[in-house]
Formats: C-alpha cells, structure tokens, sequence
C-alpha cells in the first residue's frame, strides 16, 4: 500500500473534510483517508493511487489542491 500526500486550501469544517473525503474514497484504488482540516492536510492510502484523479477528486468536492507533498 503507498501513500500520497496533499495540501487543501479552503477547508474550513467537518462538513469539508467529509466532502474531500467522499470524494476521494469513489477514486479506484483508495483505502483509507486521513484529512485535517485545520493543517489543510489530506493523506490517501491504497494500491496504484493516480494522482490525477486524486487531484480531480479534490477539485471537484470544490477545494484547491497543492502539489504532494510529505507531512
């Protein structure tokens, strides 16, 4: 299992996280994601992860994505 790694800005609540969250846990691949808001940081799990649709996932729950990075 290998992990990625984001930065998401306009995160301000649970109600956020959870959006990122579904959003996320629909993409082929995702195991587990870990989300807080308050650092605006988003960790993904699971098997052949593609960060574009990671990224996608993201955009589309209505959040802004930075590029990976290790936390």
């Amino acid at each position: 299992m290998s992990t990625k790694d984001y930065l998401v800005t306009g995160m301000t609540c649970g109600h956020c996280a959870d959006s990122v969250r579904r959003g996320l846990t629909a993409v082929p691949g995702v195991a587990d994601v870990t989300v807080d808001v308050a650092a605006g940081a988003v960790t993904v799990a699971g098997t052949d992860l593609d960060d574009a649709l990671l990224r996608a996932a993201i955009t589309e729950a209505g959040y802004e994505v930075a590029t990976p990075v290790a936390l």
